[in-house]
């Protein structure tokens, strides 16, 4: 097969962000980031953006997709696949590799499986008069339009109600975007579950050392919600909740450390799904560069 991408993913805490910085500087690419919460700036810490991981022996390896939007913009599936195939098409026209790396299974589903995303003229009148309904009311309206939703979170953000509800209503209609078709080389990075869960928690604690927390309470003070900090999930939900005095820091810790345990779980569901559907994935044993090389060498070229 002729590939024209190579993807590396992975649970989170198995070191896939620095072996993908390793493999695009050895093969000369770039790296796509497909991380739903990296987008954001000033969210450095609980992201685990890690942005030293992109300088290998002093070189600065380019990025793509990190940074691109503030906290307080919507960020979505259709606005990661335009921004990817936006910096996909940039890195292939200067004749370097694209690498695509992150753990958030459904952007990377999306690109694998060559999603057909349709863009919808936003109705700004529908949107008004959806403006003046309360949120459970939205909810009950869009749970009839759409009865299986894949993100119940998006319930609790009226804005994000009102829009799904929109696209729901115009689906069949609108245009429909068709890029040129991606075959990716796909690189699966995997640790025991204890290594995981090890590396999880060592992880967490250095983090919160270093000013997790602080990162939460400035964004805090430039005017972000608590609702919208509970959207994000994970670290900026559990230390949300610790701000405002609802977990002790004790209790944050632990509830927090469990909540990415699951998270990691839920990841390998999705790429389990993924190789069901015959995304075929090259699975190696923690972040093995000359294993990873080797399946590049064997494969891509």
């Amino acid at each position: 097969m002729n590939y024209n991408l190579i993807t590396v993913l992975g649970p989170t805490a198995v070191g896939k962000t620095r072996l993908s910085v390793r493999l695009a500087e050895f093969f000369e690419g770039e790296i796509i980031s497909a991380d739903s919460r990296q987008v954001y700036k000033r969210m450095d810490i609980g992201t685990g953006k890690d942005i030293e991981d992109y300088t290998v022996d002093g070189k600065k390896i380019p990025y793509h997709l990190i940074d691109v939007i503030e906290p307080r913009e919507e960020f979505n599936l259709f606005l990661f696949n335009e921004m990817f195939y936006d910096a996909y098409e940039k890195i292939i026209s200067k004749n370097k590799i694209p690498f695509l790396t992150g753990g958030t299974g459904l952007y990377l589903h999306s690109i694998l499986k060559g999603y057909e995303l349709m863009k919808v003229d936003k109705d700004r009148i529908r949107y008004e008069e959806l403006s003046e309904l309360p949120l459970d009311e939205l909810v009950s309206v869009l749970k009839k339009l759409k009865a299986s939703l894949h993100n119940t979170s998006d319930l609790k953000i009226k804005d994000r109600v009102i829009k799904a509800i929109i696209i729901a209503e115009n689906k069949g209609s609108g245009e429909k975007t068709k890029r040129n078709e991606i075959k990716s080389l796909t690189i699966g990075v995997k640790l025991p579950r204890n290594k995981i869960k090890e590396n999880i928690t060592a992880r967490l604690k250095q983090r919160l050392k270093n000013g997790m927390i602080e990162e939460v309470e400035n964004l805090l003070a430039e005017g972000i919600s608590f609702d919208k900090l509970e959207f994000f999930g994970l670290e900026y939900k559990f230390l949300g909740k610790h701000l405002k005095g609802e977990l002790n820091y004790n209790d944050m810790f632990q509830k927090l450390n469990s909540a990415i345990h699951q998270f990691a779980k839920r990841q390998m569901t999705w790429f389990r799904k993924m190789e069901r559907e015959g995304i075929k994935i090259h699975w190696i044993e923690g972040p093995d560069f000359e294993r990873a090389k080797r399946i590049i060498e064997e494969n891509y070229f």
